[in-house]
């Protein structure tokens, strides 16, 4: 669609890159291209926009086959106007000028070109083949059929139509004859399914009836070696108690000669442990002995020593006191009275004593000498 603006009763007009602009005046053309831009009056401009893109038409018509089968046809055709000049003769393009869109219905005309020359040639396609072939081959042989015959229409260069691609999505019966149609591939499929299974299942009861044989054969084999290592078994036990007899009456006699010879040997170090035993104990009475003569001796020395010391003291000391007067006697045992009495840290004087002292003091003094 055009797009038109409104400026003091002039009109602008400004079309797309993908629309072809046409602008007659007066039966006389001004403007004619695609994207243009120009300002024009209402009242006597005739316009018309003619779309040059590619366009998708999608369509959906049923047939029916050579067997009375009804099929749907799926199809797209593509195209394009290639001549807009041409087109804009024949069909209705031309636009408001106030508002920018079409006046008519020029594309729709088109599609139903399409779609009635199309169908023209799918359904000649379709009458002449079975439902199973259509279904197989159909969708190749309609479109090439709707493709040539598009190109062979002489109404579409007449428009200024070019058709560019033509595809067919689907060719479809009816959903109950497609359901039958389903149900003897799906019968066979199934049946497929079920030998392959019956196969299957053979083929594993035939390798479990190998396996078990072979599990058999097995057991037999091993049962048989067991046999034979039972018996080669019993026959190393028997040997091996054989040479452990052997070996133990050898060291039987070799422990009873190893218990001679060390009682021999015990006997003989107790004899000799007890000799020496002997000679060191008498040794050592014979030392504590001469040791006990010494020391009497020693000690009646020592003690007839100190008793001659103690005499010798004894004798001077008499000596001495016997030499010396009666008050020097007096003196000295004062002396030694003194040094044996008890130590006296204080001494409290009463008044009484003091008095009876001083009294004495007094009465002695008055006394003559």
């Amino acid at each position: 669609m055009a797009d038109i603006t409104r400026r003091l009763g002039w009109r602008h007009l400004r079309g797309a890159p993908t629309a072809h602009i046409r602008h007659h005046r007066d039966g006389k053309l001004l403007h004619d291209g695609p994207g243009l831009s120009f300002w024009f009056r209402a009242l006597t401009a005739a316009l018309s926009e003619v779309p040059v893109d590619d366009r998708e038409l999608a369509m959906t018509f049923h047939a029916r086959t050579s067997d009375f089968q009804d099929v749907a046809v799926q199809a797209t055709v593509t195209y394009r106007i290639g001549d807009p000049a041409l087109a804009a003769a024949r069909l209705d393009f031309s636009v408001d000028p106030d508002t920018g869109v079409w006046r008519g219905a020029p594309l729709e005309q088109l599609g139903t070109l399409l779609t009635e020359t199309a169908q023209q040639h799918a359904l000649d396609v379709l009458a002449r083949t079975s439902l199973s072939s259509a279904l197989v081959d159909g969708v190749t042989a309609v479109r090439e059929r709707v493709a040539a015959g598009l190109a062979a229409e002489p109404r579409l260069p007449a428009t200024g139509i070019e058709v560019v691609a033509v595809r067919v999505v689907a060719l479809r019966p009816e959903p109950e004859v497609e359901r039958a149609l389903r149900t003897p591939a799906r019968e066979q499929i199934q049946q497929e399914a079920d030998r392959a299974t019956y196969e299957r299942r053979a083929v594993a009861v035939e390798r479990e009836r190998a396996i078990a044989e072979n599990e058999l054969a097995s057991q037999i084999e091993l049962a048989r070696r067991e046999e034979q290592l039972v018996e080669q078994r019993g026959t190393n036990a028997r040997r091996e108690a054989e040479e452990h007899a052997a070996a133990d009456a050898v060291r039987a006699e070799a422990e009873a000669a190893r218990t001679v010879r060390l009682a021999e040997a015990e006997a003989t170090r107790s004899v000799r442990l007890a000799d020496a035993e002997a000679q060191r104990t008498e040794r050592l009475a014979q030392a504590e002995a001469a040791k006990a003569v010494r020391l009497a001796r020693a000690e009646a020395e020592a003690a007839r020593e100190v008793g001659e010391a103690r005499a010798q003291a004894q004798a001077a000391w008499l000596r001495v006191h016997g030499e010396v007067d009666v008050a020097t006697l007096h003196a000295l045992t004062g002396t030694r009275l003194a040094e044996n009495l008890p130590r006296i840290d204080s001494v409290t004087v009463s008044p009484d004593v003091l008095t009876g002292l001083l009294a004495r003091l007094g009465g002695s003094a008055g006394e003559p000498a």
